[in-house]
């Protein structure tokens, strides 16, 4: 063989070797590639929809329940409900006795009454009756006065004087008689009818002086007709008649009695003249005051009875002051006041049910002397969960946002609900700073009840249309504040490229991240991280 065959032989082998090893190696490393990744999973990024949410727990509470006390003591007369009563609102549920309150309401009724009238009466005026009653009052003040300055009239004095003669007269009579009792003569009885007479006489003769100054007339029938005078004497002679009347009387008195004798005529005529002789005595005082004239305490006494009866007609006449009108006002309002509590005590003794609702609790009972606390009621239309929401969180959260609750005890049932209410300020408990959020029930036919424990998913925020990939294709570098994932490139010839991408995110729930920035629609990312640490290599994707 000659070299150049020689030389060909060398380059043929050669050539053949580098393509088995070439192929050889090519071969090792998909085998390779295809070993570090068959572990990892794809995923396509895709459009859809996303909501961010957050989580709480509290308890069911009712927007309106009451713990209901008496406004005032009492003695409880009736207990209306039972623990467990439905009732509504302005329901009667307990009743104290009112029997000495209703009695003090008509009371200040009465009391406003009268307030009211004599406020009437003083911006209405004095009536004409009243003027003429008030005048009168004047006039017979005045004449009063005038009589005791002018000192008693020749009438008076001569009145008096047989005031003084019939009182003794009536002693001697009740002296006769005394004697009388012991021994009656025909004498006596003469006598006693000759005193009669005289009687008699005296009566005619002052009944006829009164007649003439009454301007009497006689009729046909034999008696008198007479119209009220007003003539100065009048009173004096009318006295002297009533005088001649009782001399009358006693002198008829006696001779009956002379005619008749009483076993009992001695101490009857004893007390008799005693009597009269008291009256002896009054009627001579009276006599000598008289003749005395009016002292000046009399005269002042008088003056000051003008002086008021004056003052009475003169504040008729003007009508009432403002001043007068102001306190009696003044007097209205007070009773009127005093009226309004006394009704509102009586109020209070009533307890009633401010809302509709279930009674939870009675802590009075009949008979008994309650005051405070005595009924708990809830309505259970008005529940609603109220959350502990950690300050990380509230400031996503905002009113009308919805939300999803399960509780406790059917951990399995959602019932939907909203944000109705956010606390302003927070509450904290062992550094931990929370806030208040009160949510809305719907309609559920689960039997809930106030103090459950409810668990809650509130939606933050929500994006519709948007790129998604799943949580895990992405890598978060915590320093740099930067997001990566794995872009999955197959070439034409079935080779793989693995390349980081780093990208923006948006909203997240608990299985999509929504990306801004970095991917587009039907991207192929890695679930996970790389097995090999290059980033560019040969990847068959698992079928």
């Amino acid at each position: 063989m000659n070299t150049i065959k020689k030389y060909k032989f060398w380059i043929i082998g050669g050539v053949i070797v580098l393509l088995g090893l070439a192929a050889f190696g090519l071969n090792w490393a998909k085998n390779n590639s295809a070993a570090e990744t068959e572990s990892n999973e794809t995923a396509v990024a895709f459009i859809g929809d996303l909501a961010e949410s957050a989580t709480a727990s509290g308890q069911i509470v009712a927007r309106q329940e009451a713990a209901l006390s008496l406004a005032a003591s009492g003695i409880v007369d009736q207990v209306f409900v039972d623990v467990g009563d439905q009732v509504s609102a302005g329901d009667v549920l307990v009743q104290l006795d009112t029997a000495a309150l209703e009695r003090t309401v008509a009371s200040t009724q009465a009391d406003v009454a009268v307030a009211q009238a004599n406020l009437d009466k003083l911006l209405a005026g004095a009536d004409a009756a009243e003027l003429a009653s008030a005048e009168a009052a004047v006039a017979s003040a005045q004449t009063k006065l005038d009589d005791l300055l002018d000192g008693p009239t020749e009438e008076e004095i001569a009145a008096s004087a047989a005031s003084v003669k019939a009182a003794q007269a009536n002693t001697w009579g009740a002296s006769g008689k005394v004697q009388a009792s012991n021994e009656v003569s025909e004498a006596d009885i003469l006598a006693a009818e000759a005193d009669l007479q005289d009687a008699l006489n005296q009566q005619q003769a002052a009944h006829d002086t009164w007649v003439m100054l009454a301007d009497c007339e006689v009729n046909d029938a034999g008696t008198y007709s007479c119209t009220p005078s007003d003539h100065p004497q009048m009173d004096a002679v009318t006295q002297n008649v009533e005088t001649a009347n009782a001399q009358v009387a006693i002198a008829q008195a006696r001779l009956e009695e002379l005619r008749s004798p009483d076993s009992n005529t001695v101490a009857s005529s004893q007390a008799s003249l005693a009597s009269s002789a008291a009256q002896y005595d009054a009627a001579v005082a009276r006599h000598e005051a008289l003749l005395a004239g009016a002292s000046a305490e009399e005269i002042a006494a008088a003056e000051a009875d003008l002086a008021n009866a004056q003052a009475t007609l003169d504040k008729l006449l003007a009508g009432a002051s403002d001043t007068d009108i102001k306190m009696q006002e003044i007097r209205l309002a007070q009773a009127e006041t005093t009226l309004r509590d006394a009704q509102l005590k009586l109020a209070n003794a009533t307890l009633t049910a401010p809302f509709s609702g279930v009674v939870t609790a009675v802590h009075v009972s009949e008979g008994e002397l309650a005051s405070g606390l005595a009924v708990e009621i809830v309505n259970p239309d008005s529940l609603e969960a109220v959350l502990s929401v950690d300050e990380i969180d509230v400031g996503q959260l905002a009113i009308g946002q919805p939300a999803t609750i399960t509780l406790e005890t059917w951990p399995n049932e959602e019932i939907a609900g909203e944000i109705t209410a956010i606390a302003p300020s927070a509450a904290t408990n062992g550094g931990l700073v929370t806030y208040e959020v009160h949510l809305s029930l719907a309609d559920t036919d689960l039997p809930v009840r106030v103090g459950m424990t409810a668990n809650a998913n509130l939606l933050t925020d929500s994006r519709e249309d948007v790129l998604l990939v799943p949580n895990a294709a992405l890598t978060a570098d915590r320093e740099k504040g930067t997001y990566t994932v794995n872009l999955v490139r197959t070439a034409e010839d079935g080779t793989t490229n693995i390349t980081q991408v780093e990208v923006s995110i948006g909203l997240k729930d608990n299985r999509n991240t929504q990306i801004t920035d970095g991917l587009v629609e039907g991207d192929v990312v890695l679930i996970g991280e790389l097995i090999a640490p290059t980033t560019t290599s040969r990847f068959v994707p698992p079928h």
